[in-house]
C-alpha cells in the first residue's frame, strides 16, 4: 500500500522559509515519474502548487521564483523549499503522484505565515 507522509510545516513570519518533505513508502520511488505539492487555504479548493518529473520542474505562477520543487530517489522523499513566503501562502500542503490511475496523497502539514 502507499502512503505519503509530510512533515515540516509550522508557523513561520512574512518573508521567512520553511522546506517541506514527503516520504513515501510501499512503492519503488525511483519508478514514479511525477510528484507534485499542493495546498488547500480555508475555505478555498485545493490548488495545485508545483510539479517535478523526469522532463522537469513546473510551477504555479503564484509561486514561480519563491518555491523549489526536488527529489531524492535514494530517500524516498521530494520537498519544497518555501522562501519569501506571504501571509496568502497559509495552508495545508499536500504530496501527491498518481500510480496507474490512483491518485495518492498525504495527510497535509499546516503552513500558517503570520506576524
Amino acid at each position: 500500500q502507499v502512503q505519503l507522509v509530510e512533515s515540516g510545516g509550522g508557523l513561520v513570519q512574512p518573508g521567512g522559509s520553511l522546506r517541506l518533505s514527503c516520504v513515501a513508502s510501499g512503492t519503488i520511488f525511483s519508478s514514479i515519474n511525477g510528484m507534485a505539492w499542493y495546498r488547500q487555504a480555508p475555505g478555498k479548493q485545493r490548488e495545485w502548487v508545483a510539479t517535478v518529473t523526469s522532463s522537469g520542474r513546473l510551477y504555479a505562477d503564484s509561486v514561480k521564483g519563491r518555491f523549489t520543487i526536488s527529489r531524492d530517489n535514494a530517500k524516498n522523499s521530494v520537498y519544497l523549499q518555501m522562501n519569501s513566503l506571504k501571509p496568502e501562502d497559509t495552508a495545508v500542503y499536500y504530496c501527491k503522484t498518481v500510480i496507474g490511475i490512483k491518485n495518492y496523497w498525504g495527510q497535509g502539514t499546516q503552513v500558517t505565515v503570520s506576524s
